[in-house]
């Protein structure tokens, strides 16, 4: 393998990325500074498009061998007012003129347990694990949902059914991040290898331990900043514990929301809850993280899922 020229062209791509994403943000803020609001011409409407396909093609391309980050060390020049793609397309539920954009938090999944230690074991040859040891690596949504189970499952099938994104913003994944050990924000579509895995297990997710909280608190202050006021920042995780709220509410205040009917739920009950929810199209209410009661009576059980 050549692994000199591969790292070569990695780089190349990345600047390629970073240099589009320049481009593409000056032109909306150039847009916007000028007083414009209104409809592209046809050939800047070709232009963004054309921006969107190429780094959809070079973040592929660059594989997850290339460095994980997470998106404030990335974002480039965007606009805070900016609303979307001018064809309004993005992740989840599509926006009307008025709905605010929704990005989802999601907790990560621990690695420390039987299902994290199969990822590791040598020779393991199940999907999951080979995805991991291949140079483009597999999403990492598809990882924390092999070790995690129904929880992690029911937050991803969760937040991809209702994320709102402020449009095709690659930096924001579909309006589905994750929260990670030591790289802060990362869409769950953010292909990962093993020795990413690595490093999140040598990582103690600890509100005072700066290599977690620090990446986590700029990355929460990116994604604050490319949002409007109105658009809403959902955590979709325990409550209960400071050490993902703490972090997030440095910087988003009563801005971050969590699903009411989290609390008094463990794990389980609430993968199960949402899942139910996005089989069926039902979105939870949410409330304020901040003066809100983070333990609370358990509801009944949920009702057992008709086949």
């Amino acid at each position: 393998m050549d692994v000199g020229g591969k790292r070569i062209r990695q780089g190349c791509i990345l600047a390629c990325i970073d240099g589009i994403r320049s481009a593409v943000g000056s032109k909306i803020v150039a847009r916007e500074g000028n007083g414009r609001h209104g409809q592209d011409t046809k050939e800047e409407t070709s232009m963004l498009h054309a921006g969107r396909e190429i780094l959809s093609h070079l973040l592929g391309r660059v594989g997850a061998e290339s460095v994980v980050r997470g998106v404030g060390a990335v974002r480039g020049t965007w606009s805070r007012t900016w609303k979307g793609w001018p064809d309004g397309a993005g992740g989840g539920i599509l926006r009307g003129p008025m709905a605010p954009a929704r990005i989802f938090l999601l907790s990560p999944a621990r690695l420390d347990g039987k299902r994290g230690a199969l990822l590791f074991a040598p020779g393991a040859a199940f999907p999951v694990a080979i995805g991991l040891r291949a140079p483009e690596g597999i999403p990492i949504g598809h990882v924390y949902r092999f070790v995690s189970g129904l929880y992690f499952r029911g937050k991803l099938a969760y937040a991809e059914r209702f994320a709102r994104p402020p449009g095709d913003d690659p930096v924001l994944g579909g309006g589905v991040m994750v929260i990670t050990p030591s790289r802060g924000l990362i869409p769950a579509s953010m292909r990962v290898c093993l020795e990413h895995l690595d490093e999140f297990s040598q990582i103690d997710i600890h509100h005072e331990h700066a290599s977690f909280r620090k990446p986590l608190v700029r990355d929460a202050r990116a994604v604050r900043d490319a949002l409007g006021p109105e658009d809403e920042i959902v955590l979709l995780g325990s409550i209960a514990s400071v050490k993902y709220v703490d972090p997030l509410l440095e910087v988003l205040g009563n801005r971050l929301l969590f699903p009411k009917d989290f609390v008094g739920r463990g794990d389980m009950s609430r993968g199960g809850l949402m899942l139910r929810c996005a089989q069926s199209g039902t979105e939870l209410p949410y409330i304020p993280v901040l003066g809100a009661t983070r333990r609370g009576t358990r509801p009944p059980k949920l009702e057992p899922r008709r086949s």
